[in-house]
C-alpha cells in the first residue's frame, strides 16, 4: 500500500493548521519573550504596545485562572514568567490583535526594567555550581569498581555531542476556538494531544472535559512537538478562554528557533577497562546532560541515555550516572532517539580511544565484545532475538568488508591530499515508552451501513505514514478495499488518555488496539454469517469483500453482511484498548524488562576527505537493518533513509551555538546548516535483515523511527579515520558535530 497521504503532499492539498479556513473574527496572538538568559523582572511596561490601534489586550500571568505552570515531569516551568527570567526566548506576556502583523509591531514596543544576573549556559559549568533538574540516577552491573585490578588495559577519555535543531517543516502553532457552555476547541499541532488537554485544564482551572484538542496531521515533529507544543496551544486558549473569540497563533521561523529547546548536549567522562584478548571488562560512564532550564522531559530522557549505554556491547561491570544539570538555555526535550543516541556515541568513542592506543583495529573490539542471546543489559533485561551477528555476517556476506577496508587502505596510500575513512557501527535500540504506565493505546472504529469503515485512534499523523498502517490493519483483518476505510483525525473527545506519538511505538500500540477492535467486529459479522449460510463461524472466512464458507465462495458481499447486521441491531462500533504485556522497571532498583523488543542493525559508512580544506564527502552508506517482517517495505525504507540523513546531520555539519549570554547564534538558516541533496551520500543500499521471529510489535513488524537515527553516528567515526589516515598525530579528540572546521583542525593538530 502506498503512503495515503503521498498525493495530497505534493499537489498541496493536505490540511495543516495554517491552512485551516478561519473563522470570522479571529484573532491572532504572539509571545513577548524574555531578552536576556537570567535575571530578575522588576517591572514591564506595556503602555505604548497597548495603544497601538488592532490591540485588543496583553495576557500575563496574572490572568491565569488556575495554575501557572505546565511542567509534565516536574512542575518546574510556568506559562508566562513571574518574577525571574530563565532563558532568552521564555514567554512573558501574550499580545492579542487583529492581526499577527500588528501584533509583531506591538511586541517591538514592550520595555523590560531588569536585574540581570550571571547566566550558565554549559552543562561543565552547572554541574560545578550543584544545579540540577532531577537527581542523579545511575545504572550497575557486575562491579565495575573493583574490576579495574582485572583490565590489562584501561582509557579514560571525554565525549561531547552538540544539540540539534527540530527543524519541522511546520513551525508550532495552535488555533483555539470557544465554543457552547465554555468548551473549547484547539487545534494543535502536536504529537501529545492528551499533554495539551491536561495542561490546558490546569492554566484555566476547568475540567479535561472541557477541552477538546484536535490534531489533522503535523508538518514534522521529531520529539519537538511532544511537549514543546503545549505553551503555544495553552496560551491561545488562555486568549480564546478570555475574550470569547477564536485566537490563532503560528510562530515564525526565528521565533521558533530562538525559543525552543533542541538535542540535549552532552558532556560525557568516560572509562573502559579491556582484557589481553581486547574483551570489554569494565566500563564507567558520567553523563552531563544539558537540559535547560526547566524539566521537560528531560528526566525521562536520562533515563533511555542509560539504557542505551552499552549499545550493542556486553560488559559484565558497568556503572553509569547520568547528571541533568540546569542551565539558562531553552528546556530541552525530546528528539528522535530520545537520549540514546548520545549514550551510544560515548561507548563507540571509549572503544575508539582503546583501539588507537592498542594500536588493533576497531572492528576486532568490536566483533570479540558484540551481545549474545541470553547476554543481560546493565538494566536487568535479557537479549532475546539477537542478530548483531549476523547483521555483520550478512554485510561481509553481502559487501565483503575485508575488500572494502584494503580499497580504502589502498586509495590513501596513493592520494596525499584525499584520504578516505570507513567506519563500521552496530545499534541495539529499545522499543516501548520507558515509563510503563504509557505503553497503552486505543481505537474506535465504526462500520456504516454501506460498508465503509471509520477509525479513529491516538496515533499523531507526523510524515511517518502511521494512518497508512492502521489503514492497512484494519484492510487485513476485514480483507476489504483500502478505499472503503477512512483514518479520522486524532481527538481527545473520541479517543481519549492517549500516550504521545513517540518512542517509535505509535504504530505498534495504536496498531494493536485497532486489531482487537476489528477482530471483535469481525467476530460478529461471522456470527451473522453462520446464521445466513447455516453453518459453522469456524469455516467461514471474508476475502476480497466476499464471505467464503468451507473455503468456498457463498455469494454474500461485505456490504450484504455489513447491511443483514445493521438490520438485526448487532452493533457495527468498537473501541478497544490495548496495553503492552510483559514490560516493567522498577526504578528503585534500575532493573527490569522495560522493553517489548529491541531493534538491531549494522551500518558500513565510507567518507573522502579533502585534506586541504577540511571538507568532505559521504561515499556511501551500507545498512543491514532488523526490520522484522515489514508491514510496508517502501515506507520503512524510507523512514531508514530519512533517519540516517538526520543522524548524519547531527554528527557533522548541525551545530548549534549560543554566545556567553545565553543567546542563539545559530538562529536561522542561514547561520545553521542541515543537510542538503549536496550532503547525502552518494549511495545509500539498505538490506533487510530475514528476522520474523514473535515479539510485541504489530504484525511482526519492528519500528523505524528512531532506531535507523543512530547510523549516522558511523559518519562520525569514519570522518576521524580518515583524518587519522592523513595525520598519525592526531589526536582524536571526540567532539560531534565533526564540521569542516574541526575536520581542518584535526587535520594539521601537532603533538
Amino acid at each position: 500500500m502506498k503512503n495515503i497521504d503521498s498525493t495530497s503532499h505534493l499537489s498541496g492539498k493536505s490540511i495543516f493548521i495554517d491552512d485551516m479556513p478561519e473563522i470570522q473574527g479571529t484573532l491572532f496572538a504572539s509571545v513577548v519573550t524574555s531578552p536576556i538568559a537570567h535575571g530578575k523582572l522588576l517591572s514591564i511596561d506595556f503602555s505604548e504596545a497597548e495603544t497601538l490601534p488592532g490591540i485588543l489586550r496583553i495576557f500575563t500571568y496574572r490572568d491565569i485562572p488556575g495554575e501557572n505552570q505546565i511542567g509534565g515531569i516536574i512542575p518546574d516551568e510556568p506559562l508566562f514568567a513571574e518574577e525571574e527570567l530563565h532563558f532568552v526566548g521564555q514567554p512573558v506576556a501574550l499580545i492579542v490583535g487583529k492581526s499577527d502583523f500588528i501584533c509583531q509591531q506591538a511586541k517591538q514596543l514592550v520595555t523590560f526594567d531588569m536585574d540581570i544576573l550571571h547566566p550558565v549556559t554549559t552543562a561543565t559549568e552547572a554541574f560545578e555550581r550543584n544545579q540540577f533538574i532531577s537527581p542523579p540516577r545511575t545504572f550497575k552491573m557486575g562491579d565495575a569498581e573493583s574490576a579495574w585490578k582485572d583490565c590489562a588495559h584501561v582509557f579514560e577519555g571525554t565525549a561531547e555531542s552538540g544539540g540539534q535543531e527540530h527543524l519541522y517543516l511546520e513551525t508550532q502553532g495552535a488555533y483555539a476556538i470557544p465554543m457552547e457552555k465554555g468548551k473549547l476547541k484547539i487545534y494543535a499541532s502536536t504529537q501529545g494531544p492528551t499533554a495539551i488537554q491536561k495542561q490546558t485544564a490546569r492554566v484555566l482551572g476547568i475540567p479535561m472535559n472541557q477541552i477538546e484538542v484536535d490534531v489533522n496531521r503535523l508538518g514534522g515533529g521529531f520529539g519537538g512537538k511532544e511537549d514543546q507544543a503545549t505553551p503555544w496551544a495553552v496560551m491561545v486558549a488562555l486568549a480564546a478562554h478570555h475574550l470569547k473569540k477564536p485566537v490563532k497563533m503560528i510562530l515564525s521561523r526565528h521565533d521558533d528557533m530562538y525559543m525552543t529547546g533542541k538535542r540535549h548536549p552532552y558532556t560525557t567522562h568516560f572509562k573502559i577497562g579491556l582484557s589481553k584478548e581486547n574483551k570489554i571488562l569494565a566500563y564507567e560512564a558520567n553523563y552531563l546532560q544539558n537540559a535547560g532550564a526547566a524539566a521537560d522531559l528531560s528526566p525521562a530522557i536520562t533515563e533511555r541515555t542509560l539504557f542505551h549505554c552499552t549499545n550493542s556491547y556486553f560488559i559484565p561491570n558497568v556503572k553509569a550516572t547520568v547528571h541533568s544539570c540546569k542551565t539558562n538555555l531553552p528546556p530541552n526535550t525530546a528528539f528522535r532517539g530520545f537520549g540514546a543516541p548520545q549514550g551510544m556515541f560515548a561507548i563507540e568513542c571509549a572503544i575508539h580511544l582503546a583501539s588507537k592506543e592498542l594500536n588493533v583495529s576497531v572492528e576486532e573490539i568490536q566483533k570479540i565484545n558484540l551481545l549474545k542471546e541470553g547476554d543481560v543489559f546493565p538494566y536487568g533485561q535479557k537479549a532475546q532475538n539477537v542478530m548483531l551477528d549476523n547483521s555483520w555476517h550478512l554485510a561481509d556476506k553481502q559487501w565483503n568488508i575485508a575488500k572494502l577496508q584494503e580499497d580504502i587502505n589502498q586509495y590513501n596510500a596513493q592520494h596525499s591530499l584525499k584520504k578516505k575513512g570507513f567506519s563500521i557501527f552496530p545499534i541495539t535500540f529499545g522499543v516501548s515508552f520507558t515509563n510503563t504506565v504509557m505503553n497503552h493505546a486505543r481505537a474506535l472504529v465504526h462500520i456504516y451501513q454501506d460498508g465503509s469503515v471509520g477509525i479513529s485512534t491516538g496515533a499523531v499523523e507526523m510524515g511517518q505514514s502511521v494512518n497508512t498502517k492502521m489503514m492497512q490493519v484494519a484492510a487485513g483483518v476485514f480483507s476489504i478495499d483500502m478505499h472503503k476505510i477512512n483514518i479520522e483525525s486524532t481527538n481527545t473527545t473520541r479517543v481519549a488518555n492517549t500516550s504521545p506519538s513517540a518512542a517509535s511505538s505509535t504504530a505498534d500500540l495504536n496498531g494493536k488496539a485497532v486489531q482487537m477492535a476489528c477482530n471483535a467486529l469481525l467476530s460478529r459479522l461471522k456470527k451473522v454469517a453462520a446464521k445466513l449460510v447455516s453453518g459453522n463461524e469456524e469455516a467461514l472466512d471474508i476475502k476480497n469483500e466476499e464471505v467464503f464458507f468451507n473455503k468456498k465462495p457463498t455469494g454474500i458481499t461485505w456490504k450484504e453482511l455489513v447491511k443483514t447486521a445493521f438490520l438485526q441491531r448487532i452493533s457495527l462500533s468498537e473501541s478497544s484498548h490495548y496495553a503492552t504485556p510483559e514490560i516493567h522497571f522498577d526504578k528503585s532498583a534500575e532493573k527490569g524488562h522495560p522493553f517489548a523488543y529491541h531493534v538491531y542493525g549494522l551500518v558500513l559508512t565510507t567518507v573522502l576527505t579533502d585534506c586541504l580544506r577540511g571538507t568532505y564527502e559521504i561515499e556511501d552508506v551500507k545498512i543491514v537493518h532488523d526490520f522484522g517482517k515489514s508491514m510496508n517495505q517502501e515506507i520503512d525504507l524510507g523512514q531508514v533513509e530519512g533517519a540516517l540523513m538526520q543522524g548524519i546531520g547531527w554528527m557533522t555539519m548541525e551545530e548549534i551555538a549560543y554566545d556567553k549570554n545565553g543567546i542563539l547564534l545559530s538562529n536561522a538558516l542561514s547561520t545553521y546548516k542541515v543537510p542538503d541533496l549536496y550532503s547525502a551520500p552518494k549511495s545509500v543500499e539498505i538490506i533487510p535483515l530475514e528476522n520474523e521471529s514473535d515479539n510485541l510489535a504489530i504484525l511482526k513488524s519492528k519500528a523505524v523511527g528512531e532506531p535507523p537515527f543512530n547510523y549516522g553516528i558511523g559518519a562520525y567515526f569514519a570522518i576521524q579515520q580518515a583524518i587519522k589516515a592523513f595525520n598519525p598525530d592526531y589526536s582524536m579528540a571526540f567532539n560531534a558535530p565533526m564540521t569542516p572546521e574541526k575536520v581542518l583542525m584535526g587535520l594539521y593538530e601537532q603533538t
